[in-house]
């Protein structure tokens, strides 16, 4: 009897998700992360045949693209690239001129949700009712816990969901890499807790610090979006006769405050203000003097790095050395 995870029984559980499905093709969605990595591991071990797609949003790291396209189909398989039509994120954002935001998120719908219903329109209209694995968890957030196993879906397309890892927690998506021998994406090891989009517009403090320390370049192409997107803004709002309240940037402040005019605004400060105030401590009063060793973080996490202290380390070298000496 074989047990991963929550999972006590593989071949029972198997048996069960094999019933439901009833030939259905299964869609894994691969996006370069540990979650669903796992997820194509645990169907790829119970015997579950799948296919696995990923959505290019051209926002992801190098190190993910790489990934996905070159490392993991020799571990599971072809991976079918998907994108949109209007391109990736950069392209997105200058056709509006604006940035997504929590109340306008067309990131998500444009370059993700609108290509995998596309794709799964294709794969029904030749009579076949395509079933969208997830690699989602419940440990994951607030929302995420009130979610089941198996879903009906009805927004924007038809089909059934499947969450096969929803029970499971991180350490046991971790335990199921190592048991297959696989390498998680590079930026794990760098510190890194979400390698999707990079960075989210819901990035973390601590998420936005770390790029600007191991991908500096990737906070100067947002300056430079900032910088155009200022300008189609400035353009737009002159040609409708209104001055621009604020300048727009990649983040958004949570909380709305009312101008002089009593009107709702959400202020916004540049990337490089933002980063700046990753970098500070204590409600952002106060700049931390020693930054965070995100490298050892990672890689303790996942078990790939020594964490004895050195001179423990040397020391026991010493004595190997002279009990191997003893006796020439």
């Amino acid at each position: 009897m074989i047990t991963i995870g929550p999972i006590k029984d593989l071949a029972a559980w198997a048996k069960e998700a094999i019933d439901i499905i009833d030939g259905r093709p299964c869609v894994v969605s691969v996006s370069g992360g540990k979650d669903s990595t796992a997820t194509c591991l645990l169907l790829r071990e119970a015997g579950i045949p799948f296919q696995a797609i990923h959505m290019d949003t051209g926002w992801e790291h190098e190190a993910t693209e790489s990934y996905v396209r070159e490392y993991l189909p020799g571990i599971i398989g072809p991976i079918r690239i998907l994108k949109s039509k209007k391109g990736g994120m950069e392209d997105l954002i200058k056709h509006k001129g604006m940035f997504p935001s929590r109340m306008r998120r067309f990131c998500t719908q444009e370059l993700k949700v609108f290509p995998f219903h596309a794709y799964f329109k294709e794969i029904q209209l030749k009579g076949e009712d395509p079933i969208s694995v997830v690699g989602i968890r419940a440990g994951e957030s607030k929302a995420r816990e009130k979610l089941s196993e198996w879903e009906h879906i009805t927004r924007g397309a038809d089909y059934e969901m499947w969450r096969p890892i929803i029970r499971f927690s991180e350490p046991d998506v971790i335990a199921l890499h190592q048991r297959h021998g696989i390498k998680p994406n590079p930026l794990y090891l760098k510190g890194a807790t979400r390698v999707g989009c990079w960075p989210c517009i819901f990035a973390r403090k601590k998420e936005i610090r770390l790029i600007s320390e191991i991908d500096p370049a990737r906070i100067d192409r947002i300056e430079r979006l900032e910088a155009d997107v200022t300008k189609l803004a400035n353009d737009r709002h002159a040609k409708a006769g209104k001055p621009m309240r604020s300048p727009p940037r990649y983040f958004q402040a949570k909380l709305p405050m009312i101008d002089n005019d009593g009107e709702k605004t959400y202020p916004c400060w540049p990337i490089r203000k933002v980063v700046e105030w990753s970098t500070t401590a204590r409600g952002g009063r106060q700049f931390q003097l020693f930054g965070e060793d995100y490298a050892s973080d990672g890689c303790m996490r996942w078990g790939m790095c020594e964490t004895e202290p050195e001179s423990t380390k040397q020391e026991d070298e010493d004595e190997d050395h002279k009990k191997s000496t003893e006796g020439r």
